[in-house]
């Protein structure tokens, strides 16, 4: 960017707009990475929901089922109304029963016990579950195109209209942990357009700019607050580094609850 000659004679040699412009530059940068951030734990909650349901959701709908059949085994013992209301709200929520496949899914395979679910009862390392999160190498990958490709930097509608529809494909290979597509839009960027340099623009410019960074920000992190505080995003935050060690004590404490469920229906019934 060239300074103009009356602003370089100022006493300060500085032009008005210099420390405005600065700060639109750090904000930017600033809001970028908390984008990065943010995206970042979407996609893991997402993935860490995806697997939770998969691998842990039949032992929750054996539980529904179990504590509606010990509701209406207390019904029909005591043949009280509140219990038979109670024994039929609990019914209309059960979807149907899982059979042991299902309920054990992951867990066994053609000799048994799964390569995972024995590390685990063993107290040995567990293998990481698929789709957790990204790898470490699809992360870094992903924040260099983020940097070098965010809509923000756009000057003009044309060039931002260029960023969004290429950050889509970004998105969209870092939701799938795609490190080697994520290589390949590296390197389509790299020879793509170079953008402008940065041009000066008026203060009022700046202003509506720095004001539009700071709305921006403000509804990143209402999205990073309701994610936090989502049921996935808390269980996720209780083992960041960990998550397939938090499933297999999910996975056990659901075990134990259905072996205790079915010993008390055992009870009611026998």
């Amino acid at each position: 960017m060239t300074i103009p000659e009356d602003a370089a004679e100022r006493p300060d040699g500085e032009r008005p707009e210099a420390r405005l412009e600065q700060a639109v530059r750090a904000a930017e940068q600033a809001l970028i990475e908390f984008e990065i951030a943010v995206e970042t734990f979407r996609v893991e909650v997402e993935n860490f929901s995806r697997l939770h349901h998969q691998k842990l959701g039949p032992m929750y709908a054996r539980l529904e089922e179990l504590d509606a059949q010990i509701a209406e085994a207390r019904a029909a013992r005591s043949g009280d109304a509140e219990e038979l209301r109670v024994a039929q709200e609990l019914r209309a929520r059960v979807m149907p029963m899982p059979d042991v496949s299902e309920l054990f899914q992951d867990w066994l395979d053609s000799d048994g016990l799964s390569p995972e679910a024995s590390a685990m009862l063993n107290e040995l390392p567990v293998r990481a579950p698929e789709r957790v999160r990204p790898s470490d190498e699809a992360r870094k990958r992903y924040r260099e195109l983020v940097r070098k490709a965010h809509p923000d930097l756009a000057q003009d509608d044309g060039e931002r209209e260029r960023r969004e529809a290429f950050m889509v494909r970004v998105n969209a290979a870092y939701g799938r942990g795609d490190e080697a597509l994520l290589q390949e839009l590296s390197d389509e960027w790299a020879a793509g357009p170079v953008p402008e340099e940065e041009r000066p623009s008026k203060s009022e410019e700046l202003y509506a700019r720095l004001e539009w960074l700071a709305q921006r920000k403000e509804m990143l992190a209402l999205v990073a607050r309701e994610l936090e505080e989502s049921a996935i995003g808390s269980m996720l935050n209780m083992a960041p580094d960990d998550p397939d060690r938090l499933l297999g004590e999910i996975a056990e404490q659901l075990l134990t609850q259905v072996a205790e469920r079915e010993a008390e229906l055992g009870r009611l019934v026998g």
